[in-house]
């Protein structure tokens, strides 16, 4: 970005300075910001920038961060009841991408000047949210093929875009968080594929799961257009590329053939081709529901806080004798003879 640093933002708040040179200051800078934003210019953590954009993307990027983490739990809880060795060792592989997604994440918010322990603080007191899919349970091994060709799908759907996001460290995360994001929706496409083509029992199960995280899924792209607060100035901002509704409606458009591929049926039935509109049609979400999961009175929001708490809280030895190990080797050289 051919813009001025964040180090190098010269006068302001400098005694003497007139509040009129002040704000002729900063409206160079976001003049400059704007044209940078506007050619497609990667913002970097050096560069000014208005402090609205900062927060703005702190609170995205740790929600986003937030939810890898909690996404963790649901799936956890079938490791141990895996159906094979396979299974086992690809759901392993899958929940370990998940914290590493966290931690990019973590790492790119705190490029922002937020640091991680805030974040996570904000997450255990309920200051900050995460996805509302992750309130519901798995109670079946089809849910977690549900989970991987459905809500990875519509993370995927959402997440691409991401990948052109107008701040660096957030855009450049997103691409290795995207690739494996892809390999977590083939793997639950191919689990739901072999139940729906198992015995009549397995093929029932698939479908009852997917009969379960279908709307929960179309929820995850957050509330109607002319109901959210955020998407107008993150998409002025070039941090998002496309409205909730037009990536819902994306996500509609890629699942309808898939499921006809898996031989199940979605739960919808005023899903149907439209061919005026070069779409499926598809039925009204239950926003009631979603807003008050997302308040915290989801089938098991307080069970994923209170994990996830106590699994921070659980984990405090090993921060503390990773912070104490860093410590000692800022005073010893390579062999651990001190430093003079």
């Amino acid at each position: 970005m051919t813009a001025v640093t964040a180090d190098t933002a010269g006068t302001t708040g400098v005694s003497g300075v007139s509040d009129a040179a002040v704000a002729a200051e900063q409206a160079a800078y976001e003049t400059v910001f704007d044209a940078a934003v506007a050619a497609e210019e990667r913002i970097e953590p050096r560069d000014w920038m208005p402090e609205a954009y900062r927060a703005s993307l702190v609170r995205q990027i740790a929600q986003h961060a937030h939810s890898e983490i909690i996404g963790m739990q649901p799936e956890a809880n079938w490791i141990t009841r895996a159906p094979s060795l396979r299974r086992k060792a690809i759901l392993m592989a899958k929940v370990q991408d998940e914290a590493g997604h966290g931690l990019y994440l973590y790492s790119a918010a705190e490029t922002l000047g937020t640091s991680r322990d805030e974040l996570l603080d904000k997450l255990h007191s309920g200051r900050q949210k995460y996805s509302s899919i992750f309130n519901y349970p798995t109670l079946t091994w089809a849910d977690v093929g549900a989970i991987g060709w459905l809500v990875d799908g519509a993370a995927i759907t959402n997440q691409v875009p991401i990948c052109r996001c107008s701040y660096g460290p957030y855009a450049r995360a997103m691409v290795r968080v995207c690739k494996e994001e892809s390999f977590h929706q083939r793997q639950g496409f191919e689990a739901l594929l072999a139940l729906s083509q198992g015995t009549e029992a397995q093929h029932a199960m698939a479908q009852d799961a997917v009969d379960r995280w279908w709307w929960p899924s179309l929820m995850m792209f957050g509330p109607p257009d002319d109901e959210s607060t955020h998407t107008a100035q993150a998409m002025a901002w070039k941090i998002k590329r496309h409205t909730n509704d037009e990536l819902r409606q994306r996500f509609v458009d890629i699942a309808v053939p898939q499921a006809e591929a898996l031989g199940l049926t979605l739960p919808d039935p005023d899903l149907r081709w439209n061919e005026e509109r070069g779409h499926y049609d598809f039925g009204a979400i239950d926003w009631t529901e979603f807003w008050d999961v997302l308040k915290g009175n989801g089938p098991c929001n307080d069970q994923r806080l209170s994990k996830r708490r106590q699994a921070h809280e659980d984990g405090a030895w090993v921060r503390e004798a990773a912070a104490a190990h860093a410590k000692k080797h800022q005073h010893t050289g390579k062999h651990g003879e001190a430093q003079a």
